[in-house]
Parts: C-alpha cells; sequence; structure tokens
C-alpha cells in the first residue's frame, strides 16, 4: 500500500507519546478496563518489539499490540483460555517478571484510525503482526477476536457467532473473515475475555443511557448486554471474544 510504513515501537520509540492520540472507534467504556490501564503503558515500555504502528507520512494511521507469553507452561497446556483477553495479558506480564521463556505472541488489539477505515489496513497490520512473530522465531499467533459484526446481535449467544459461515464457508463475521483468510482457524471462544465493571454514575457517563433499573441493558458497541444492578450501585460488562490460531511457517 503506497505510502504506508509499518514499523515497531522499539525502532520508532519517538511515537510512544501519540499511540493514544490517534482518533480511533473505540467506545468510552471500553476504555476503562482494569487491566487495560495498567499494562498498555507496560506494554509500550517493555515490549516495544511487539507493539507495530503504520505510519502515512507523519499521520499515524492503525497501531497494534501483541505480547509474547507462554502458553505450553506447566498448568497451561497450550489451551486457550476462556477470559481471553485479560488471561493472556496477566499470563505475559507474570512470564516476562519471572523470566519464563515465551512459546507463542498474542494479539491484543488492531485499530485502524476512524478516518483511514475501509482501506484494508486492518489485514496489512495484520500480515505485519504475524511477520513480526515469525522473524523472532514463533511458530504461531493467537488472537482473541472481538467480532466486528457482533454489537448488531448482543443477545445471540456467542458461541452459535462465532461459528457462522456464510456460503463460501468463510466466517459471517467480517474480522474473522479477515483472519481466516490470512491462514488463521476458529480454534474455541472466550465467554470471560474482558470485564468491565463500574457504578451506575460512571456507566451513565460512558454510555449517556441511564441505567435506571435492574437486569440487561443494551448498550450500543458492546458485544452482549451489561448487566445493571440497581439496588447495589454497579453495573458489569462481560464481554465474550473468539479465539483464533494462525500457524507460522518459520521457514518463510
Amino acid at each position: 500500500m503506497n505510502g504506508i510504513q509499518i514499523t515497531t515501537l522499539a525502532q520508532r520509540p519517538e511515537l510512544a507519546d501519540r499511540l493514544g492520540d490517534m482518533k480511533d472507534p473505540w467506545l468510552e467504556f471500553a476504555r476503562h478496563d482494569s487491566l487495560a490501564c495498567l499494562l498498555y503503558p507496560w506494554m509500550q515500555r517493555e515490549l516495544a518489539d511487539y507493539v507495530l504502528v503504520a505510519t502515512d507520512g507523519d499521520a499515524m494511521v492503525a497501531r497494534g499490540y501483541s505480547v509474547p507469553f507462554a502458553l505450553h507452561a506447566r498448568g497451561r497446556g497450550g489451551v486457550l483460555p476462556t477470559r481471553g483477553w485479560d488471561q493472556v495479558l496477566m499470563w505475559a506480564f507474570s512470564d516476562l517478571r519471572l523470566g519464563v521463556a515465551p512459546d507463542t505472541v498474542s494479539a491484543i488489539e488492531i485499530t485502524v484510525a476512524t478516518d483511514r477505515q475501509g482501506e484494508g489496513l486492518s489485514a496489512l497490520m495484520l500480515a505485519a503482526m504475524r511477520e513480526n512473530a515469525r522473524a523472532r522465531g514463533f511458530a504461531e499467533v493467537v488472537a482473541p477476536v472481538r467480532p466486528s459484526g457482533k454489537p448488531a446481535e448482543p443477545d445471540t449467544p456467542i458461541e452459535e457467532y462465532a461459528y457462522r459461515t456464510r456460503e463460501d464457508g468463510l466466517p459471517y463475521d467480517p474480522w474473522l473473515r479477515v483472519h481466516v483468510r490470512a491462514g488463521a482457524v476458529i480454534d474455541s471462544v472466550a465467554p470471560l475475555s474482558m470485564t468491565i465493571n463500574g457504578s451506575l454514575a460512571e456507566w451513565r457517563d460512558w454510555t449517556g443511557l441511564p441505567f435506571d433499573a435492574t437486569g440487561p441493558v443494551r448498550v450500543p458497541g458492546a458485544l452482549a448486554p451489561v448487566r445493571c444492578e440497581l439496588e447495589q450501585g454497579y453495573a458489569v460488562y462481560v464481554e465474550p471474544n473468539v479465539w483464533v490460531r494462525h500457524p507460522l511457517d518459520r521457514t518463510a
């Protein structure tokens, strides 16, 4: 793609302060995951070789975060966790702190700037993330995928949605389809991939919704309903993701 340059943050450390300034489509409530607030600065600082930045001239047009971790360590056994995104972040942090050698790379985020949507940048970033892992000797990239079409069906069980296909056999979901076209296979679902909790006042501020009755609240952009507990004064969002596996050819 003419003009697009993808580098690691280690190669372009001067871009670190601009990563959060890129205009992106993330909704306000999604910016309040406790682990993300804690570990994104850590990833930028300690894992800059696994943070990708796409630029077009002076403009930052996409970013990608990934982490190395030991999927086959004792007690994990190569099984992708039901706690998905949150769990793999904790494993990566723990492994680096304890000196456990990683054997797998997990995608954490691929985000394209709002004014550059629809240009194929997400597939380009995914390819770059795969190549970055392969070049570092890894045989597999995994990803807790946030299906892009799921917000239109918040009440559909993730098990049903994840495996839905089109007539051509490819996934129904557009973002899952990008992964499969890149060589991934759908492995399993992560029903507890990300948990965001907050007071009712915080949820009202984040969404503009009243949160005035106990029960499920359908929040635009959420993959599943948010659970409101009016009498207890809080609400909780538990996001499901879909695990995919990308085998890599280390001889390429």
